[in-house]
């Protein structure tokens, strides 16, 4: 089974909620009952989805097997938006009397969201409203850093019943570019973003060395850089990165010392301290600092892994 026929499989059981997803799966007919068993339904949607996937490539799943599947959902009424919108103003409004809730609904099954918010006593705010994309039939929600963190709770209840499921996402990510948050989250940044180069040999690129150079430091040069560059397209690929403007670290560590009476040793409360990348784009910026000679190849994981853990917040301490 190839990539494209694992991503439309995925994508199309991403629109099942939780609670249809048994009964669509054996409507399908294509996996058979002691594989469904072997799926624990009770896990997060998304590990549920990596084993469904799994079990597709087991079988060989064609893309007649994958045109099956969308069938059987467009015959079901999986999501009805006017419900979605109905009951999420419900919730809010039960909740807080002043507030206003406005929709407008956009391509890709994403619907964005205007809250303006207000408490028991006082009217809305029309001038700091939270912003929501939410795109339907996925435990995903992308908001506005306006938003008040008291009312943070309230916003995810009303998605996840409004949705239909069992938890909406919360992820350490942020960047002003939705379009590249929605890249990472759904994993789409390796196709979307690809655009330039992805074909090229290393051996025909330019390697920037000087022709009067002595012939063997040219060769090590050479080889140099192609190992550099190897590196650089296995960890970030050959293509676009997602825009983000930055990464932050919070580090917590206890000092280790072998001197007896050391302050620092002593102290009970771990040392604290916060590194932050910053860059208009940064994912590029680190893409380029080893071609550049700035930076040795392989860059460390913490700083590579950005897509792949779909985070840009990270918490480092001691094991």
């Amino acid at each position: 089974m190839d990539e494209t026929i694992a991503e439309f499989i995925k994508r199309t059981i991403l629109k099942i909620p939780m609670n249809e997803l048994t009964t669509i799966l054996k409507a399908w007919d294509f996996l058979s009952e002691n594989q469904l068993q072997t799926v624990n339904f009770r896990q997060r949607k998304e590990s549920v989805v990596q084993h469904l996937i799994h079990l597709c490539e087991e079988k060989h799943a064609s893309i007649s097997d994958a045109a099956q599947l969308d069938i059987i959902c467009e015959d079901v009424d999986l999501f009805d938006m006017k419900q979605f919108k109905n009951s999420f103003k419900k919730i809010l409004q039960r909740a807080l009397k002043n507030v206003t809730v406005s929709f407008r609904e956009t391509e890709e099954n994403a619907v964005w969201i205007r809250i303006a918010w207000g408490t028991q006593y006082t009217k809305p705010n029309q001038y700091k409203p939270t912003y929501v994309v939410y795109y339907s039939q996925t435990p995903y929600a992308f908001t506005s850093s306006s938003m008040l963190r008291r009312n943070t709770p309230l916003l995810g209840q009303a998605l996840t019943i409004a949705s239909k499921h069992h938890q909406i996402v919360k992820m350490d990510l942020r960047s002003r570019y939705l379009d590249s948050l929605k890249a990472i989250v759904f994993k789409q940044y390796n196709q979307t973003f690809e655009t330039h180069n992805s074909t090229t040999p290393l051996q025909e690129r330019s390697l920037g060395l000087d022709i009067n150079m002595d012939s063997r430091i040219i060769h090590e040069n050479i080889v140099e850089k192609e190992r550099v560059q190897r590196i650089t397209q296995e960890t970030f690929g050959d293509y676009p990165q997602p825009q983000l403007e930055f990464a932050q670290y919070k580090l917590e560590t206890k000092f280790k010392s072998g001197l007896n009476g050391s302050v620092l040793a002593e102290r009970e409360e771990p040392l604290r301290c916060l590194i932050k990348f910053s860059s208009p784009h940064l994912l590029e910026a680190l893409k380029s600092l080893a071609p550049a000679g700035i930076a040795d190849a392989p860059l460390s994981p913490l700083l590579t892994c950005i897509p792949n853990k779909r985070m840009n917040y990270f918490k480092i301490r001691d094991k």
